[in-house]
């Protein structure tokens, strides 16, 4: 560097962010917002299936670079719409490069996007000492995604509202994943769309008041309203979740509004011969991970 670069640049090393997938072990649609959105009660739950940013500083504007799997490009980027609100609301006169590596499934209800968005936030604002307050990082994630406020906690969490009213849920039980990930995208905005609500639907407050107890069976509350939906589209995603279950799944369900399809197991041993076996006979990418805590 020469004596003209910013002394904020100077020694200034790339940072590394995981950016985790995650999964919806419960998805009930409750209601219908006046702005359009859907209410929702959800159970997320990140794994350990990671998209990676490196993120350094640079003199003035954002450069953004994605390999791997295919992203859009330019301010479609939620890396991009992320870094340049964190620009514009810290007011920070300067820009930064922001390497991403694409792993997680792109539009596989996997929330790989959300959680990049997240990332960004995190990497940028560690990068420069802090300058958002937690209030403030949550704020501006909310307005990237109603998802991304989950991304900033990390944690197993019941969500409300339409995703970002949290409540961690603390000792969840450790779970192993096999994710089956088909060759085919899927709308959030359609699947909502086409979700046929009753209108005196209420929470299941049974299945919420069980995530409280120690002694909650999860496998019991696996549910998700938008499987319907999606299925009804693909029928050939029931195959998907029905050979999760001979595999020796304790429980399959679709994640968020599809097309991925996840099985759980209480063992990393049964896991990895269920994702053996799949990943044999399987179209579509086999993931086996761990849950997160």
């Amino acid at each position: 560097m020469n004596d003209r670069t910013p002394r904020s640049l100077q020694n200034t090393a790339a940072i590394k962010k995981l950016a985790p997938a995650k999964l919806n072990l419960l998805l009930e649609i409750t209601g219908l917002r006046k702005d359009g959105y859907h209410e929702i009660v959800s159970l997320f739950v990140p794994v350990a299936l990671y998209d990676t940013l490196r993120i350094s500083k640079r003199a003035r504007g954002l450069e953004v670079h994605c390999s791997g799997k295919k992203v859009p490009g330019g301010k479609a980027n939620l890396v991009h719409r992320a870094a340049a609100c964190f620009f514009e609301s810290t007011g920070i006169d300067e820009g930064a490069a922001i390497r991403l590596t694409k792993n997680i499934p792109v539009s596989s209800g996997l929330g790989g996007g959300s959680s990049d968005a997240a990332a960004t936030l995190l990497g940028l604002n560690q990068l420069w000492d802090k300058p958002l307050n937690k209030g403030r990082l949550e704020a501006i994630a909310l307005s990237l995604g109603a998802d991304v406020p989950f991304f900033l906690l990390r944690r197993p969490a019941v969500a409300r509202g339409i995703g970002e009213i949290l409540r961690p849920i603390e000792e969840f039980p450790l779970f192993w994943y096999v994710i089956v990930s088909p060759p085919i995208t899927v709308s959030t905005a359609w699947a909502y769309g086409e979700v046929k609500l009753e209108l005196t639907k209420k929470e299941d407050l049974n299945k919420i008041s069980k995530l409280r107890k120690a002694d909650t069976n999860i496998p019991d509350i696996l549910s998700n309203d938008l499987e319907s939906v999606t299925f009804g589209k693909y029928p050939f995603l029931r195959s998907i979740k029905a050979s999760l279950i001979e595999a020796g799944a304790l429980g399959s369900l679709m994640s968020g509004s599809g097309p991925s399809i996840f099985g759980l197991f209480n063992s990393e041993k049964k896991a990895q011969e269920a994702g053996k076996l799949l990943a044999s006979n399987m179209r579509g990418e086999v993931f086996v991970v761990r849950g997160l805590s």
